[in-house]
């Protein structure tokens, strides 16, 4: 493997670590804003779940408070989603597709300013 090959695979590395942390970061974002909307909205049914959980209960006090359900649906939905992608990259690695994906995002990178942050560190042969 050549010496240009090996830091091309670690900027793609860093390029999809960075991706990951932007997801996550996304994840928290959500959860800290919708999901702390919805949790706060939907808190006195919890209180009437917990007293007496039926599950008509559940589906009208869902379907009364529509804007709090969604929120936490959607909490739930990319958390799942982004938990789902990575453990496909744990068990699979990166599929050629990604790989392609990846790279032609990295070529954008290096088109960048040198002084620019992303390009730091994705790019810096440092590490």
């Amino acid at each position: 493997m050549k010496h240009s090959d090996t830091i091309l695979n670690q900027q793609v590395q860093r390029l999809y670590q960075l991706n990951l942390y932007r997801r996550w970061l996304f994840i928290i974002l959500c959860w800290l804003t919708l999901g702390s909307f919805s949790l706060w909205k939907l808190w006195e049914e919890f209180e009437l779940w917990h007293e007496h959980f039926t599950w008509v209960a559940l589906r009208y006090g869902l379907a009364f408070n529509l804007l709090p359900t969604f929120s936490l649906f959607f909490c739930i939905a990319i958390t799942g989603a982004v938990l789902t992608w990575h453990s496909s990259y744990i068990i699979c690695g990166l599929s050629p597709r990604e790989k392609v994906r990846l790279k032609n995002q990295l070529k954008k990178i290096q088109q960048l300013k040198p002084s620019h942050p992303l390009r730091k560190w994705v790019c810096s042969d440092a590490k």
